[in-house]
């Protein structure tokens, strides 16, 4: 099943959120746009990116990070 559109728009705007409070927003290990995440999102199975939050010490969000845990997956099965 995947995901609809409200759900993108939900993500997009969260993101804006996070990306106008100055929080790095970074997928697979490059900085990214609330844009570049959803259309990641769009163009991929649900389910195969992983969110993560870094935390600053105070315990506030300094980071989001997409991992595609498909890639990561396999690399770890690679011999």
């Amino acid at each position: 099943m995947k995901m609809n559109e409200t759900v993108y728009r939900d993500l997009f705007a969260e993101l804006e959120k996070y990306e106008q409070k100055g929080i790095d927003i970074s997928i697979d290990g490059y900085h990214a746009s609330p844009l570049q995440i959803v259309t990641a999102y769009m163009t991929k199975e649900e389910g195969t990116y992983m969110r993560d939050y870094v935390l600053s010490r105070d315990g506030n969000i300094e980071a989001l990070v997409f991992t595609d845990i498909n890639d990561s997956q396999q690399a770890g099965n690679t011999p």
